[in-house]
């Protein structure tokens, strides 16, 4: 498999584990709803980071867990920039007692999904969203 995924740093300390399982999981998640990977980037960051990314290319001012910007030029192809804030990641696991891996997942792939068409913007569409994130989540490392 060739890297087509790849994981960034900004403005924090954080170490990534797994990476090469978790490239395995998402293919497999992407070739599970019948997509291709074009180029992926997961970048991760600070609050502050991704709060001006929120305030510049979406004029919001909230802080957020994920930012996703759809890169693909083919049907059924993934590509995109998915920022994510590992301070939010944290406060989400403590929150929902959930360890921090758990939750890093959750929130990865709901990355993907909204590269794949995935909704959450209305009760029935987040529904479907999260049971989406839990078949995906069931299946990491098989």
């Amino acid at each position: 498999m060739s890297q087509k995924i790849h994981f960034f740093v900004e403005e924090i300390e954080f170490t990534l584990k797994s990476k090469m399982k978790l490239r395995k999981w998402i293919q497999a998640t992407l070739e599970n709803e019948d997509f291709f990977l074009g180029e992926l980037n997961f970048i991760f960051c600070s609050d502050s980071y991704l709060l001006k990314i929120n305030q510049e290319y979406l004029n919001h001012d909230t802080f957020t867990d994920i930012i996703t910007f759809d890169n693909s030029e083919k049907s059924k192809e993934i590509s995109g920039d998915i920022f994510i804030s590992i301070d939010r990641v944290v406060e989400n696991a403590s929150t929902f007692s959930l360890e921090f891996k758990d939750e890093l997942h959750r929130v990865m792939i709901h990355g993907i999904l909204h590269l794949m068409g995935y909704s959450d913007k209305n009760k029935e569409e987040k529904y479907l969203m999260t049971e989406k994130e839990n078949e995906y989540l069931a299946q990491r490392w098989k």
